[in-house]
């Protein structure tokens, strides 16, 4: 690809990301976010039950919350002891105020804990748990040069298990990935994470949030997809919405977006022709 018109399919993909960015959160996100709501924050100290109990566990919930999300108990199946505590409310006149809302945790007082049961998602069947968007598509030779183009940063490329349920980390000097994404997940997530690295991974990092930075390393990973003929559909925008970003978190990095995702795609497309129109 030629330096101007890898600036045009940039510009093109940014537009087109802060366009969807200001239309709001898609249909899969909505319906995402409403399930993991169902799913509730544990303890530290039950967080280690469940890891001791099963070690890959990934959404964990009671046998009423998988049946309100269309899903059962497979027959033979162990549920994991937790501890759930146990609350008695408050009677005397000086809580009267706080005693009118029943929800409220001034009026109840914490008098112990009982054993309940738990159940991974692997121990259910049933209805699939709504998914947000994904990157689809076939990136050819783009995947074995990008991987290239990273070891030349002198950045380690690592797959590893370890890391779920990330689909990639960036730790600064090695990015690991987890393995059996398809390959077209691969590529975005392996561009994502080494936006950070070059974005996020020097003294800038201090003056930066959390929301800045997962919104530039996304929307490079977009561009670049977008660029090698990706199918993107709502995944990048759904992710930025998980971290609260928006249109104008973006516009704030254009710049520094655009330049990150031109180098990347400079790099992976050397002498290769544009994708066919609306490949992207």
């Amino acid at each position: 690809m030629k330096s101007e018109q890898i600036r045009q399919i940039t510009s093109q993909a940014i537009e087109e990301l802060v366009a969807a960015l200001k239309a709001g959160s898609s249909e899969a996100l909505t319906n995402y976010l409403a399930a993991m709501g169902r799913f509730h924050r544990y303890s530290f100290f039950n967080v280690m039950l469940i890891v001791r109990a099963c070690p890959n566990a990934t959404h964990v919930a009671g046998y009423q919350t998988w049946k309100s999300l269309g899903r059962y108990v497979k027959k033979g199946e162990k549920g994991i002891m937790i501890l759930a505590p146990l609350f008695r409310r408050r009677t005397n006149e000086s809580n009267e105020a706080d005693n009118a809302s029943l929800d409220s945790s001034d009026s109840r007082t914490l008098t112990g804990f009982r054993a309940v049961y738990v159940f991974d998602e692997s121990m259910t069947g049933g209805n699939p748990l709504p998914q947000i968007g994904c990157v689809n598509g076939d990136p050819g030779a783009h995947r074995e040069r990008l991987e290239q183009f990273v070891r030349d940063q002198g950045i380690a490329l690592e797959y590893s298990a370890d890391i779920a349920p990330a689909k990639g980390v960036s730790e600064g000097g090695t990015i690991k990935l987890l393995p059996d994404q398809s390959p077209a997940e691969t590529v975005a997530t392996l561009v994502h994470e080494l936006a950070h690295e070059r974005l996020h991974r020097t003294e800038r990092r201090a003056s930066t949030t959390k929301r800045l930075r997962e919104t530039e390393a996304e929307a490079v990973a977009f561009v670049v997809c977008q660029a090698i003929g990706l199918e993107t559909g709502t995944a990048s925008v759904d992710y930025i919405s998980l971290w609260n970003g928006d249109a104008a978190v973006l516009l704030e990095s254009l710049e520094l977006v655009q330049r990150t995702a031109t180098e990347i795609i400079a790099a992976i497309t050397a002498d290769k022709p544009l994708p066919p129109e609306g490949g992207g």
